[in-house]
């Protein structure tokens, strides 16, 4: 059965060429005087090649030598770019992550999100699953996401329910505050929590952020919202508080926009603050693909 030289063979075989001896070489690669001339001899062996030539002043290249030389450079550079390929895929993360998004791409800064990940990892392909923060977080427990952004006040940024611990990271803080359809200004003005709760709102779903922070406050102020419609989007409920069915939160950005569009009407001394957050389950936290996506948000927030 025939053989085929290892890549050691063939460096031996250049080395020697360039030094112009086996000692030289030798010390070039760090290897015994015989080890070379083993490899030297097996590369002629396997090759039925005379590679060289003794002479007084070493070891001269034969014409059959000569002609192999260039092939064999070319192996080794190829070598060399084999491994630096395999050194940077080691380095590069492959796999799909499942990210749960919530609100509109832009105030998450998804597309940034996706952009960066894609350049620095183009090995990573992203699923979006796309809800409110309670059913991002109940899909995060379930698994079936790796990821997921989620909203939370301040105060319970530590206190996320969930039955495996998480690793939370803190993207933003920002600003609700209470709109409500134009001319509704009077009704707005002075008026505190115990009095905007008679007033008819726009409820959400017990998932959503605008339900826990509302239910919060109300508790605290031992009353109860009046509820008149329910939305799960937020384009809808900006659609019902400009038709008149009634009161809701709206991120300040937002808010202030609506009221300059659309003359909507906002609460000037009522504000609730609350932040955007990043989730996966701690046990996960060291998976690479999921690393990657923090790693990303790093750069993006």
């Amino acid at each position: 059965m025939q053989r085929f030289s290892t890549v050691n063979s063939i460096l031996a075989f250049v080395t020697v060429a360039r030094e112009g001896s086996v000692s030289r070489a030798a010390e070039v690669l760090n290897l015994t005087q015989p080890a070379v001339t083993h490899q030297l001899r097996r590369l002629s062996e396997d090759t039925g090649i005379t590679l060289f030539r003794r002479t007084p002043r070493g070891l001269d290249l034969t014409p059959d030598g000569a002609a192999m030389l260039p092939k064999a450079e070319e192996v080794l550079a190829a070598m060399t770019e084999f491994r630096r390929s395999a050194s940077r895929q080691l380095g590069q993360v492959s796999g799909i992550v499942r990210i749960g998004t919530i609100v509109d791409p832009e105030f998450i800064r998804l597309g940034r999100l996706l952009s960066a990940l894609g350049a620095a990892h183009p090995n990573i392909s992203a699923e979006l699953v796309h809800g409110v923060s309670g059913n991002i977080l109940d899909r995060l427990k379930r698994r079936r996401i790796d990821a997921g952004f989620y909203l939370t006040g301040p105060e319970s940024i530590d206190a996320i329910p969930a039955d495996q611990p998480l690793c939370v990271k803190k993207l933003a803080d920002f600003i609700y505050r209470v709109i409500a359809p134009s001319g509704w200004q009077a009704r707005l003005a002075g008026a505190d929590w115990s009095d905007l709760a008679q007033l008819p709102w726009i409820g959400t779903p017990e998932a959503s952020v605008h339900n826990r922070l509302l239910s919060r406050i109300f508790a605290e102020h031992n009353c109860t919202q009046r509820t008149v419609a329910l939305v799960d989007q937020e384009a809808s409920m900006l659609e019902m508080v400009r038709s008149g069915v009634g009161l809701s939160l709206c991120r300040e950005s937002i808010a202030l926009h609506q009221r300059q569009s659309f003359g909507l009407a906002m609460s000037d001394h009522l504000k609730v603050p609350a932040c955007l957050v990043m989730l996966s389950l701690e046990e996960r936290r060291e998976n690479p693909v999921i690393g990657a996506l923090f790693e990303q948000l790093d750069r993006v927030w």
